[in-house]
């Protein structure tokens, strides 16, 4: 009987203390909803400087309280910055460590944020700023007070690099895409030629960083190589905002022909799309015996030519009865060729002896 009571206290007491262990998993944490917290900024109207490019220095500060959940939490802050007149709906957002209560912007890196919200160079426009609270997917985000800026952001053109089996896969030498407004949309014409359609793009002249493909999304650092869909002049567009890329074949192509030119008036010699000065180019050589001259073509078609009009020799060009272009001194030229592109009928062009 004795032995029996031991054996009953001792499985009591592992039962008291067994309940005792669990009686923490029964506290549940109940948010409030959450109250957001307050953001201001270090300035409201601003010019953004271009001399300052290269400047790390923080040209604007986001400064910000923390949210209210009525307990300790682990809060994603978000700063959005959208077109006071968009209410929203496509804001650019800056993830911030929760650690900070900051978030500094360069001029450099300030810039294309702006620029990425679609806003004018050289103008001013009214942006909205505000903190985004969140603490998970089941609970709905708050936000802090708006600040509204006056900002106005400048143009800057920035390149990637398009190393591939058409140029025999040499960043040094490879054809750029560009982006006037450095928005994160990146276009330019590649000339792929037939079986050699794969490329990735590059940062820089080097293989140290490069794009790749993961089926139809473009990664950093990953992936494999992006393929053209065909062999040709093409249009490809790269947009970092959503990490793709498209291709569309050139529709208008241009080239030198006349008995000034290699092939004679019988053959065409093509020009090269130069994506960084967005005009045709090409260097060979002209001759210049008596009589000789050439025109620019358009797809290798006599429908469109460009020759040159009732002004000086060397500055404009018509697509409807213009006279041939002469040659005064023989040698090789740099001959640059730029269409006016609202209506195709008047161009400009250089030639500049090598």
């Amino acid at each position: 009987m004795k032995k029996s009571l031991v054996k009953f206290l001792a499985f009591g007491s592992i039962v008291l203390v067994s309940l005792a262990s669990c009686k923490k998993s029964d506290t549940l944490v109940v948010t409030n909803g959450g109250t957001a917290g307050t953001l201001s900024t270090s300035v409201t109207t601003m010019v953004l400087d271009k001399a300052k490019l290269n400047d790390t220095t923080k040209v604007i500060s986001f400064n910000f309280t923390n949210a209210n959940y009525g307990y300790t939490s682990a809060t994603t802050n978000t700063l959005q910055i959208d077109l006071a007149s968009d209410n929203w709906a496509k804001p650019q957002s800056v993830t911030i460590s929760n650690k900070l209560l900051s978030q500094g912007f360069s001029t450099m890196d300030f810039n294309s944020l702006l620029l990425k919200l679609g806003l004018t160079a050289g103008a001013s426009s009214q942006v909205s700023a505000r903190i985004a609270y969140s603490v998970g997917t089941s609970v709905k985000p708050v936000y802090s007070n708006v600040v509204t800026l006056t900002l106005t952001p400048f143009n800057l053109t920035s390149f990637l690099y398009v190393p591939g089996a058409y140029q025999g896969w040499n960043p040094a030498t490879a054809d750029s895409i560009l982006s006037a407004t450095s928005n994160g949309i990146y276009t330019g014409i590649i000339n792929f030629t037939a079986g050699n359609l794969g490329f990735k793009i590059t940062p820089a002249k080097t293989w140290t960083n490069s794009y790749g493909a993961n089926g139809a999304t473009v990664v950093y650092n990953g992936g494999s190589d992006i393929t053209a869909p065909a062999a040709g002049l093409t249009w490809v567009t790269l947009n970092l905002n959503t990490n793709t890329i498209t291709f569309a074949p050139v529709a208008y192509y241009y080239s030198i022909i006349g008995d000034a030119t290699p092939g004679g008036w019988g053959s065409d010699t093509d020009m090269k799309y130069d994506n960084g000065n967005q005009f045709w180019t090409i260097t060979s050589p002209f001759t210049a015996a008596a009589g000789q001259a050439f025109k620019v073509r358009r797809n290798h078609d006599w429908g469109t030519s460009y020759g040159t009009i009732a002004t000086p020799n060397g500055v404009d060009l018509t697509s409807s009865n213009g006279g041939n272009i002469s040659v005064t001194v023989a040698g090789t030229y740099k001959f640059n060729f730029s269409v006016n592109a609202t209506d195709g009928t008047k161009a400009t062009y250089t030639m500049i002896k090598q």
